[in-house]
């Protein structure tokens, strides 16, 4: 058995790997626009479950379904290449039911919205400061102070 923090790594390891096979050496025409959103890797690291989505219609997901199933063998290849532990785990795809429970119930219910129908501002800890002040004659300097990082970002533009 291996520990949680291994399994963590490896299953990373295996979503960036199949997810540059996707993009580079995979070149079926039937893959369309596919999304790895999560890998899960059994604990004693023999079999993994790769969730992904489809941008599509249910035609185009039937047909990335069938593209991902032929390409299995090339893609656990790639990643006991590219892992390096002693026997690569088995790979399994399963379409993720995240984008159908995003489209739940109160998707698109207006709770972000006040009653007049105007949006609820950010919350004064996540608004950008701005500030402009004019360098020279023909341009403008814009600084804006991002709360999540201390730094600054200076940008110029002409006036």
């Amino acid at each position: 058995m291996a520990n949680v923090a291994r399994q963590r790594r490896l299953a990373d390891r295996i979503r960036h790997i199949v997810a540059d096979m996707l993009e580079l050496r995979i070149k079926d025409p039937r893959l369309g626009f596919v999304t790895i959103t999560d890998v899960r890797v059994t604990p004693d690291l023999r079999e993994a479950s790769i969730f992904y989505t489809v941008y599509g219609d249910v035609q185009e997901q039937e047909a990335s379904a069938q593209a991902l199933a032929s390409a299995t063998g090339v893609i656990r290849s790639e990643v006991g290449k590219q892992t390096g532990i002693k026997f690569t785990p088995s790979l399994e795809f399963i379409p993720d039911a995240v984008p159908e429970n995003a489209r739940g119930p109160r998707a698109g219910s207006g709770r972000h919205l006040r009653r007049g129908g105007r949006p609820i501002p950010a919350s004064p800890r996540r608004r950008r400061r701005v500030a402009d002040r004019t360098w020279g004659e023909d341009h403008v300097v814009r600084r804006t102070i991002r709360p999540s990082r201390a730094c600054c970002v200076w940008t110029s533009r002409p006036g």
